[in-house]
């Protein structure tokens, strides 16, 4: 009698993935949030990540755009962090707490109203020429309206006498806090824009 014989390849993905969020997970390990140009929003589990030895040591920050290795899990949409080539940092982005704040909204904005794991890569330039504008130019009330109306542009939710947050809003629900925060911040009120 013949047996199966289990595959013993380990199936890896790649893609090209900007950090959206980073979160803890127990005493070692990260849970890394990205927007991937080949596949989306999507969450790894970094193993051991927050020990000084790690590979991953010092590369998984917010906005960090670098090259990603996966292991895709069967059981959930966690899959398992195997490599990170760290292409761009963007430390320009912390120079200042209005660019920190105005760069985190634009990624919160995308996790409330894109799909998991569908590839995006219209979405994924966008956030990127948002984030390498902000590194070099002061964050401002035009510069988050203009992400906005990109936005509903490529989603495709735009409508003529409606301004690109309240077709976002309409289209998707509420929108994230750290909108009116960021709006107070650049000095306009929440209902601006």
């Amino acid at each position: 009698m013949q047996g199966f014989e289990r595959s013993s390849t380990l199936v890896m993905e790649k893609a090209r993935g900007i950090v959206t969020r980073v979160t803890k997970l127990g005493d070692t390990s990260l849970i890394v949030h990205w927007c991937c140009r080949e596949a989306g929003l999507m969450k790894t589990v970094a193993k051991a990540a927050r020990r000084t030895t790690s590979p991953f040591a010092g590369k998984l920050d917010l906005f960090v755009e670098a090259e990603l290795v996966w292991s895709p899990s069967r059981k959930s949409d966690l899959h398992v962090l195997k490599e990170v080539e760290v292409s761009e940092f963007h430390p320009e982005l912390r120079r200042g707490y209005a660019e920190t704040m105005v760069a985190a909204y634009f990624c919160q904005l995308l996790e409330a109203v894109v799909e998991r794991e569908h590839p995006v890569p219209e979405l994924f330039d966008l956030l990127r020429g948002a984030l390498r504008y902000l590194s070099k130019s002061s964050a401002d009330r035009r510069t988050l309206l203009h992400y906005e109306r990109r936005l509903t542009e490529l989603l495709g939710v735009g409508h003529d006498g409606v301004n690109a947050g309240a077709a976002l809003e309409r289209a998707f629900g509420r929108l994230p806090r750290s909108r009116k925060d960021c709006l107070a911040l650049l000095g306009e009120g929440p209902n601006a824009g």
